[in-house]
């Protein structure tokens, strides 16, 4: 272990290289490594269901520096299963959907892939998200229902998930408002015509960023 790293840092390695994962890592090799930081809203819970309407994501370096930014709005195949839970959460409305400027499933998987291709260079993409589980389960039936690459052709195994990597440096909630405040980081909008993927992974890679600067002065 390098001498001084920060503890959340270490928490990352440990998720890689506990399991196996020991001839490389973030901590031999930082610049094999981006993080995808990524944030999506749906029409409900459940990804056997329910459908993608717009995903964001912010690639990064292992310490936070961005790399570049991606967003995309989706017209749902079922736009009838969205729940009014989830209409009150992000805004979707079919036709504000359209004025806003979504595109097929496809096109936005295609948008998607170049975009990952681009900007990961041939490093090991971590996804990195809040409720990771979540986003990934979503993400993963996006991809395997249009026969794109896997998940797992994308991402390395391990997935970094925010509230426990907070979890661990101290912080016991759960929700985004109580973690941000043990961080000292501004809430995420709340407002639905705000509230977007792309607001919520530049957010997460906000609170990513604290959690690394509070841990560096501990």
């Amino acid at each position: 272990m390098m001498r001084g790293e920060a503890p959340v840092l270490r928490i990352l390695i440990s998720l890689l290289v506990s399991c196996g994962v020991a001839a490389a890592n973030p901590a031999a090799s930082p610049a094999d490594y981006v993080l995808a930081i990524v944030d999506v809203e749906t029409t409900g819970l459940d990804p056997a269901h329910n459908e993608m309407i717009d995903l964001g994501a912010v690639y990064a370096d292992v310490d936070g520096t961005e790399i570049a930014r991606f967003f995309v709005r989706m017209t749902p195949d079922h736009p009838e299963r969205a729940g009014a839970v989830a209409r009150s959460i992000n805004g979707f409305d079919e036709a504000r959907w359209e004025t806003l400027g979504a595109v097929s499933e496809e096109e936005a998987v295609r948008r998607f892939l170049a975009f990952h291709e681009e900007h990961t260079g041939g490093r090991t993409a971590i996804f990195t998200a809040y409720n990771a589980t979540f986003d990934r389960d979503f993400l993963d039936a996006l991809l395997k229902e249009h026969e794109a690459p896997r998940f797992r052709d994308l991402f390395t195994y391990y997935v970094l998930d925010l509230p426990s990597i907070a979890w661990g440096a101290g912080a016991r909630g759960l929700s985004g408002r109580d973690i941000a405040a043990a961080f000292g980081v501004a809430p995420e909008t709340s407002d639905p015509l705000e509230h977007t993927g792309i607001s919520g992974a530049a957010w997460n890679l906000e609170l990513y960023r604290a959690m690394l600067a509070a841990e560096a002065e501990n």
